[in-house]
């Protein structure tokens, strides 16, 4: 075959992949933009570098696909890594693929954090939320909101926040709580924080109304870390297994600079549009 035809003929498979995946993304909410959590489970330093390990991950994701990220809050472990981050991912689709990595994700490394170079196992949760926009609409009442704000956290010297601009708010009545220090304006950081919750409480009333659901109650987690949905192992081997598809890759770094399409594609292909 000459080169044109491979060419034409690699164009054309492609196009039917991209086709085939969008035709399996019939959500309500999939073609939305998504709001993303990171958490660390329980380790302190190890889990916390596993987590901000995976918001790179996440980011270089969505710059591959050309969507566009934005740090919405992040808050900093002690020594290194992340005791929780939400980015914002905005693009066409982006909630409708990345709903496939909710879940518990475990590594598996040489610790560089342990003087005797033993071997760790880590976990961090990622929460998926689609970015609800206005047209949307969602019971909020101020009385149901607490409050409260905080220096925001990040470099020194001159950059450092000197006013209480960082946002959290409650939702007394669910107890979700998100955060906003993006801006030096304690007003911007409350409208994001207010849009955030929003997403959340959209969130959470889906999967109350969907509660019934087989595959809903299969894709839930708990906070005892032992149901992961994937597992990245550093050594003494390389590879990235995920546990509901069975897919398994070897390039570690790979993935973890953002080539996540495989394991997104093998979820909806399996899983099918319906899942969350």
């Amino acid at each position: 075959m000459s080169a044109e035809l491979t060419a034409e003929a690699e164009s054309i498979e492609g196009a039917l992949g991209k086709f085939e995946l969008q035709a399996m993304l019939q959500g309500a909410d999939d073609f939305r933009g998504a709001i993303l959590t990171i958490h660390p489970g329980a380790g302190g330093t190890e889990s916390q570098d596993w987590a901000e390990m995976l918001m790179r991950m996440y980011v270089r994701w969505a710059e591959r696909r050309g969507y566009a990220v934005t740090i919405l809050d992040r808050m900093d472990g002690e020594e290194a890594g992340i005791k929780s981050a939400t980015i914002e991912i905005k693009g066409e689709y982006a909630y409708g693929f990345l709903k496939a990595e909710k879940g518990v994700h475990r590594l598996v490394r040489i610790s560089p954090f342990d003087s005797q170079a033993r071997r760790h196992t880590s976990f961090a949760s990622v929460f998926i939320y689609p970015d609800i926009d206005d047209t949307i609409e969602v019971d909020l009442r101020e009385e149901d909101i607490k409050m409260d704000v905080y220096r925001a956290s990040g470099a020194g010297g001159q950059h450092v926040n000197k006013t209480s601009s960082a946002v959290r708010l409650t939702h007394i009545p669910t107890g979700l709580v998100v955060a906003c220090q993006q801006e030096r304006s304690q007003g911007k950081n409350k409208a994001t924080a207010m849009k955030m919750l929003r997403a959340a409480i959209y969130q959470k009333k889906l999967e109350e109304q969907e509660a019934a659901h087989a595959l809903i109650e299969a894709t839930k987690t708990d906070n005892s870390w032992g149901n992961q949905i994937r597992s990245y192992v550093f050594q003494p081997y390389t590879m990235v297994n995920d546990h509901r598809t069975e897919l398994k890759l070897t390039d570690v770094q790979g993935v973890m600079d953002g080539k996540l399409d495989e394991f997104i594609q093998a979820f909806l292909k399996r899983f099918g549009g319906n899942a969350a």
